[in-house]
Order: structure tokens, then C-alpha cells, then sequence
């Protein structure tokens, strides 16, 4: 490829990565204006005298610390607990054979067909029956088990699938039974995979929505998606420069994430479409 057509190509990705930047970098900048200058006319694409007040407000107007920490915790246990199991179902499925094991697999994936609006209410009934509404184990129970962690299980069945069946035999012949073929040949092997799942596992939990608006009433208990919807004035209106300081915040974990580990999820997700 000529240096020309180098620059013309970067010059290409630029242009179509503006799209998907200035709203980020809006909302960064915003937060640091008052609210008269984010409608300000020409916009500004950086504010004439920044100022920091928003992200004062932000921590003055509620418990904002703790909703993050609420948000933190929940989506780390999430992620480890949907990694455990949709390690060892999609192994199961992929290296062990048993009579029905293909259909048990599309039962297990037609639960990525059922709307979570469907199962909202029976789920609040079972939780309310057991006294667990305004607590935070209906946010972590619900995600590790049901429709996230089945597009886990199905990715990581995916990466199984393609390891070759020398690895196993050479792992028997040194005496490994089932579980220790798992743990010492398999899963060392999917960290792209572990990646990808660790990725997009997190980021559901972090932006989980319905579910807390459903099965939490104290502010202390609030995570971050509910506890932005809540910075308003007397008369009910947004403060704009507020809400955009603190998803702002909000963003960053997931930025720094994506970053760290955007290799692995590219390489994870390149192997669902491999045979099997």
C-alpha cells in the first residue's frame, strides 16, 4: 500500500470515527459549562470558562459515591459469577457428549428470544416472596443467570469447540480427568473468549436500567443508570450541566475496560463463528 493511499485510508477512519466520538466528547466538555452556555448559539466546542461546580452538585444533590460503588460492585461480582458459569456450561456442551445435549442447547438459547419486560413481574413476585425487594441480590441473581450469561455460555462453547482434540488426549495421557482438563487445558487457552464475556458482561451490569427502577426504592441502593434520572430541579426539569458531569463519570470505567481489553473481546467474538 503507497503512502498515499495510507494517509487517504486514515484520513477515511477519521472522518467516520467523528460520529462516534463528539457525543462523548459533548458530553466531557458540556459538564464543564453552566447550563446557559451547553445552549448556547454557535455551540462551543470547548467551554469559554471551565468550571468544575457540576461535579461538586453531582456529590451535594445525593449519595453519588455510594450509587457508583453500588454499580461497581455489582457489575464485578456479576462479571465473575457469569465467567464461572458460562465457563463450565460451554464446556459442557462443547467437549462433553450426551444423549439430548444439542437440544438442551437450543432450550438454553431460546432464552435470548424471551424480552426481559416479560419475565419482570414473575420475577418480582419471587423475589418479594423471599424479601428481597430494595436489596441488591435480584441486580447480580438475574444477570448472572438468565440472558447475558446464555450468550456467554454460547461464546465460550464456541471457543471449546475449536480447541483440537490432541490437547485433551495429551492432557488424559498425563492423567487429568474431566474438571482438570477443564481447569489446566481449556480454560488457559480462552482468554480471548474470557475477554469478550468479562467485556460486554460488565457493561450490561453497569448499564442495567428496568431491573432497578423495579426492585430498588432507597436512593443508598440506587445504581448509577437509576441515580442519573434523579438530578432535577424544583420544577422537574434536568440540570443538564449535573446529569452530564455524572455520566461523565460514569463512562469512565467502561472506557477504561474496553480499553484494556478490547483485543481479547475482538478476538473472543471471532470465534463464534466458527464451526460447531
Amino acid at each position: 500500500m503507497s503512502h498515499r493511499l495510507k494517509l487517504t485510508v486514515y484520513g477515511l477512519l477519521l472522518v467516520c470515527c467523528v460520529p462516534f466520538v463528539f457525543p462523548t466528547w459533548w458530553m466531557a466538555t458540556s459538564s464543564l459549562k453552566p447550563i446557559n452556555e451547553i445552549f448556547a448559539f454557535p455551540p462551543r466546542l470547548w467551554p469559554a470558562d471551565p468550571t468544575l461546580e457540576a461535579y461538586r452538585r453531582v456529590f451535594e444533590l445525593q449519595p453519588f459515591e455510594r450509587q457508583y460503588f453500588n454499580s461497581l460492585y455489582i457489575a464485578l461480582i456479576v462479571t465473575a459469577g457469569t465467567l464461572v458459569v458460562a465457563s463450565l456450561a460451554g464446556y459442557a456442551f462443547a467437549r462433553i457428549k450426551f444423549r439430548g445435549s444439542g437440544v438442551v442447547f437450543m432450550v438454553v438459547l431460546a432464552g435470548l428470544l424471551v424480552p426481559n419486560e416479560v419475565t419482570i413481574v414473575p420475577l418480582f413476585r419471587m423475589f418479594d416472596s423471599a424479601g428481597l425487594i430494595d436489596t441488591h441480590w435480584p441486580l447480580i441473581l438475574v444477570p448472572m443467570l438468565g440472558a447475558p450469561s446464555v450468550l456467554a455460555t454460547f461464546i465460550m462453547r464456541q471457543f471449546f469447540i475449536s480447541l483440537p482434540n490432541e490437547l485433551e488426549e495429551a492432557g488424559r495421557v498425563d492423567g487429568l480427568g474431566r474438571f482438570g482438563l477443564f481447569w489446566q487445558v481449556a480454560l488457559p487457552l480462552a482468554k480471548p473468549a474470557i475477554g469478550a464475556v468479562s467485556i460486554f458482561t460488565f457493561l450490561h451490569s453497569w448499564n442495567l436500567y428496568l431491573e432497578p427502577i423495579v426492585f430498588l426504592s432507597s436512593k443508598e441502593k440506587f445504581t448509577l443508570p437509576q441515580a442519573l434520572t434523579q438530578y432535577v430541579d424544583a420544577y422537574g426539569g434536568s440540570m443538564w450541566n449535573v446529569q452530564l458531569a455524572a455520566a461523565t463519570m460514569s463512562a469512565l470505567p467502561v472506557l477504561i475496560v474496553f480499553i484494556l481489553a478490547q483485543r481479547q473481546f475482538i478476538e473472543g467474538l471471532a470465534h463464534t463463528g466458527l464451526k460447531g
